[in-house]
């Protein structure tokens, strides 16, 4: 699912993605498509770019605080222009990682991406499979080398987000043996940290 465009960028790795709404496409994603925490994909018809987890949101609205003179009746529907909603959903992506193909072999580069993402690159929500394919390295051995990237560059909420992200990984049954185990191992310790972090 197609769920916006990059409109800008606050830093190398992180982006600024604008919501699709009825007047860009004629199925908008819904609220529950894009939630905090979400894996994307940042790809066009050309290249594949980079591999996000959303971090923020926020919601643009120019009415806002707008003090112009208001109709003391309803408009006159014969008098009255075509008015367009200018309210906009904005993303934070952190870009953690790339996908790249070895062969028939797809798998993950985790780390911040060389390549500065362009403007107007559609941005995609991942699937479970796509997920999985992220989390695997060359060898088809699972790997989580994002996770001291994440806790540093996702924003005011990067350890709840590293917890979160963590937590639906392990949920998920995506893996299994001693990866599992070593994903449970890790949103234990962090959310022992984050409780501790809140009792200081």
């Amino acid at each position: 699912m197609e769920l916006g465009k990059v409109v800008k960028s606050n830093s190398h790795c992180d982006y600024v993605v604008q919501v699709h709404d009825r007047m860009a496409v004629s199925s908008p994603p819904g609220a529950d498509d894009f939630g905090f925490g979400c894996f994307v994909k940042l790809a066009d018809c050309d290249r594949h770019w980079a591999i996000g987890v959303i971090y923020n949101s926020q919601l643009f609205n120019p009415s806002f605080l707008n003090n112009g003179p208001r109709l003391t009746s309803e408009p006159d529907p014969l008098f009255t222009p075509d008015l367009i909603t200018e309210t906009r959903t904005l993303l934070g992506v952190v870009l953690i990682g790339s996908m790249a193909e070895t062969g028939d072999q797809t798998y993950g580069v985790h780390g911040i991406p060389r390549v500065i993402v362009p403007v107007n690159t559609p941005v995609y929500l991942m699937n479970q499979s796509e997920v999985y394919q992220f989390h695997l390295n060359e060898q088809q051995r699972p790997q989580f080398c994002y996770y001291s990237h994440l806790l540093r560059c996702g924003g005011g909420f990067a350890a709840q987000l590293t917890q979160q992200v963590l937590m639906e990984l392990a949920d998920s049954q995506l893996f299994s043996g001693a990866e599992q185990r070593a994903l449970e191992m890790l949103c234990k310790e962090l959310a022992w940290k984050n409780t501790m972090a809140v009792m200081k």
